[in-house]
């Protein structure tokens, strides 16, 4: 992709994504109250976030130029599975259960939660994507381990302001080259960028919906542009950080990490 072809795209992602903030906020579905959310400073902050990333990415997606078909049907299926479950787990989840082990001792305990139905349903939409990417069964299965799993770890590292946009348009950067999913690289690029001022100012957040979206879509452009190489070392990583998020705080360890540390409290409010 062309330098100006990717500025166009990430100009694409943002006007849309900053779109639907607008509309969402000015007319929220099911009203104001459904929602609001408290933050940790006792303040009102909004979840409209979320949805207006996955409309943002759905219909630059959907009107994108530079996209192929298969990229595209791609970025739909898995932007919007994701965040619709996403959605979802944020509206009717419940705080008992959290994590992977959470969510599977719930399951031994014969209890469906949402965030379980959201993981099998994340995870099946992301070898459907990684089916229509890639021709090569085994592509295709670690192209789907990559959405699925992209998805699963910016959710896992929305737990401060910023930090998984910030990481998404970080991830996102390099993919901006790369073959048919430069386009999608972006776009996510894009929409990232119009919902950090949102969030860094904590009048609004990301929830389930917003990061489970954002990162399938950075899945489906690795998934479209990575060789098989690629792939497999990008999918050894993402499962290798989702267990050791069941372990180790990721606040903790990038508290503790000069650079890290200073990159993910940039632009942010002070301590309450």
């Amino acid at each position: 992709m062309t330098r100006l072809a990717a500025v166009a795209e990430v100009g694409l992602g943002y006007a849309l994504t900053a779109a639907s903030q607008r509309l969402l906020a000015a007319s929220p579905p099911g009203g104001r109250e459904r929602w609001q959310r408290v933050n940790h400073r006792g303040e009102p902050v909004s979840l409209l976030e979320g949805p207006a990333a996955v409309a943002g990415l759905l219909a630059s997606a959907m009107v994108a130029p530079g996209l192929e078909p298969r990229v595209r049907a791609a970025s739909i299926l898995g932007v919007g599975v994701a965040g619709t479950l996403g959605g979802y787990d944020d509206l009717a989840g419940s705080p008992s259960s959290k994590g992977l082990r959470g969510h599977l001792g719930a399951l031994r305990r014969g209890e469906v939660t949402s965030g379980a139905v959201k993981l099998a349903g994340i995870g099946v939409a992301g070898l459907v994507c990684g089916a229509v990417l890639r021709p090569h069964p085994v592509e295709a299965v670690l192209a789907g381990g990559v959405v699925a799993g992209s998805a699963n770890l910016v959710n896992l590292l929305d737990l401060r302001p910023g930090r998984a946009l910030k990481a998404t348009a970080i991830a996102s950067a390099p993919l901006l080259s790369g073959g048919g999913g430069g386009p999608v690289a972006g776009l996510a690029l894009g929409s990232a960028c119009a919902l950090l001022p949102e969030d860094l100012g904590e009048r609004s957040m990301l929830g389930d919906a917003g990061a489970n979206g954002l990162g399938a879509a950075v899945g489906v452009a690795a998934g479209a542009s990575l060789p098989r190489s690629g792939l497999v070392a990008v999918l050894a990583g993402l499962v290798a950080l989702t267990l050791l998020s069941e372990r180790l705080s990721f606040t903790r360890v990038i508290e503790g990490t000069p650079g890290l540390r200073e990159l993910d409290a940039l632009g942010r409010r002070g301590p309450a």
